[in-house]
């Protein structure tokens, strides 16, 4: 299951003049039949949506006042997200004759008319407070109190990642929770500005088109649509298409020998995947994935994880994990992948989630006997990243998923041939060789093979940071403090050992090189970072500064940015 939840607004998408009918009411119940869960985001306060929808258990959570709270119908618990607006507001609204005509546990809702003098309220007790507009009413929040929030946290407590929910609304207050979710869609009486900013716009009006939205998910899970396969994801860049990008969810393979740069592109996949709000489960036979941070390691060289304790992990939205099995005999291996998968697709069918598993030495795991029908039915082969020397090992019918091939190391064309044999694909023709430290980008649907230089991972970029900040710079890019007279020759090869030598220099020698702006020159050219040497021209041109602030201004400035861990 791709999108394990619904969220939608209530008046006049979900209901029509207030009421829901009957047909609707079938539809979500079909839908949450079929595993999936239901939330409600409603700028309506809990209590004036139970006058015109007492059902409320049709849903599993209702985000309510445009969430500011949320109730959970099981339990009969509301749980109030943000401050109630103080009385000097409601006092400040009353002298302007403003009347509310809602007032929930936070929200305070007036007609649109009353915009100016709700404005001057605001200004005049100087409150931290929104106005949100909503098809001719305006409603008053704490600053950040809106849907995407409120259904953020309904969301959490349901155990759900937002990239996991497909959203419905008709309103401006409703583009925040539509933005935030993975699927975005608008009714067909929606405003017409929503309408532009969504992904699909239903055919039918209010209940209708979330009947229509509905009936699409249960039909193929909206694998119809761009967003099924999610995010497009930066790898790197092309001198032909600039980003070259992959889908979140899709399958996708990575190959070539070892050495070659696969486990850095696969992490710079990886922290594209986080930094998008996607969680992954990475299977990691050789322990090449020990020093990354951001997920969690389960398993050591001398212990290997549990099956249990990689779900247990994953039960948490934001929670990525790499399964470590150097502590695992080889022989034993595949059997534990083809548990551990088995249990994924579980909670994939239950969460939509984890959205990408990516499986190194995928050779090892997957044979054509992992490869039939029992272990990936229809429609589960998705969010997977295969990453071997030899794809050539992989079964035909699986590869045939692709949706791109990246290949790494010198024989890249030979490799990639060795792909289409596999699967029947007439091989790619070749715009150009790539060079040393690019890698080949292939789409099976594409002609072209592309060369691309992959992204730097946070890994590679925080090395970089530290080799200038403790490492040492060959003599050439060295800085050297001479004076004025050329008769000092003291070499900084780092960052460090610049500002050691900085506060060690006398007055003189240390004004002339930055009246020179030799500082600003050395940070640009050979530090190659333009954001320092930018801010320490300021300080070079800066007027009337002495010797002693400038040198404690650069301090602060470089120990900021280049401060190394220890």
């Amino acid at each position: 299951m791709r999108f394990a939840a619904l969220a939608t607004d209530y008046d006049g998408t979900l209901a029509h003049d207030g009421l829901v009918s009957p047909a609707v009411i079938d539809a979500l119940r079909q839908l949450r039949s079929s595993g999936r869960r239901v939330i409600l985001v409603t700028g309506r306060t809990l209590e004036s949506l139970a006058t015109v929808f007492p059902a409320l258990e049709l849903f599993d959570r209702i985000v309510a006042e445009n969430g500011s709270t949320i109730y959970n119908p099981a339990t009969k618990t509301e749980r109030i997200l943000a401050e109630a607006p103080p009385e000097a507001l409601f006092e400040a609204l009353r002298r302007r004759g403003v009347s509310a005509l809602e007032v929930g546990h936070v929200i305070v809702a007036m007609a649109e008319s009353e915009k100016k003098k709700v404005l001057d309220a605001i200004r005049e007790t100087g409150l931290e407070l929104q106005i949100i507009f909503n098809k001719g009413s305006l409603m008053v929040l704490p600053t950040g109190a809106n849907k995407a929030t409120g259904l953020q946290a309904a969301a959490e407590e349901l155990g759900l990642s937002l990239r996991s929910i497909a959203g419905i609304g008709d309103a401006e207050n409703d583009h925040a929770f539509l933005t935030a979710s993975e699927f975005s869609a608008a009714v067909a009486n929606a405003l017409p500005a929503l309408k532009q900013r969504v992904q699909l716009v239903t055919a039918g009006k209010d209940g209708a088109g979330v009947m229509e939205l509905a009936q699409q998910m249960l039909k193929d899970d909206l694998s119809g649509t761009s967003a099924w396969l999610g995010q497009p994801l930066v790898l790197g860049q092309s001198e032909f298409e600039d980003k070259v990008t992959v889908p979140a969810c899709s399958v996708n393979l990575l190959a070539g020998p070892s050495g070659a740069g696969k486990s850095t592109l696969a992490k710079a996949f990886l922290e594209a995947l986080l930094s998008a709000g996607y969680q992954f489960c990475a299977i990691d036979p050789e322990g090449d994935y020990e020093e990354f941070e951001p997920a969690l390691m389960l398993g050591t060289p001398q212990h290997p994880p549990s099956i249990s304790e990689v779900i247990k992990a994953l039960e948490k939205p934001s929670q990525s994990v790499v399964v470590n099995l150097l502590g695992l005999e080889l022989e034993k291996r595949p059997n534990f992948f083809h548990s551990l998968l088995l249990r994924l697709q579980e909670l994939r069918a239950r969460t939509g989630r984890p959205h990408c598993l990516v499986v190194d030495e995928a050779h090892h795991f997957l044979s054509a006997e992992l490869g039939e029908p029992k272990l990936f039915p229809p429609g589960s082969i998705w969010g997977i990243l295969l990453i071997t020397v030899r794809p050539d090992a992989l079964p035909a019918d699986f590869l045939r998923q692709v949706h791109m091939v990246a290949v790494t190391g010198e024989d890249a064309e030979r490799t990639l041939r060795a792909f289409c044999s596999k699967v029947e694909y007439a091989p790619p023709s070749m715009d150009c060789d790539p060079e040393p430290g690019q890698m080949l980008a292939w789409r099976p649907e594409s002609g072209a093979a592309v060369p691309f230089t992959p992204s730097e991972t946070q890994a590679k970029r925080t090395r970089h940071r530290r080799k200038y900040a403790q490492g040492e710079l060959s003599p050439e890019r060295s800085f050297y403090f001479r004076g004025p007279a050329g008769k000092l020759n003291l070499r900084a090869g780092n960052l460090m050992s610049f500002l050691n030598l900085m506060e060690g220099v006398d007055d003189e020698t240390w004004l002339y090189h930055l009246r020179k702006h030799d500082v600003s020159g050395w940070f640009e050219l050979q530090i190659k970072d333009a954001d320092l040497a930018r801010e320490a021209e300021a300080i070079e041109t800066a007027r009337d500064i002495n010797a002693s602030e400038s040198r404690e201004r650069f301090r602060s400035l470089i120990t900021e940015r280049y401060t190394a861990p220890a």
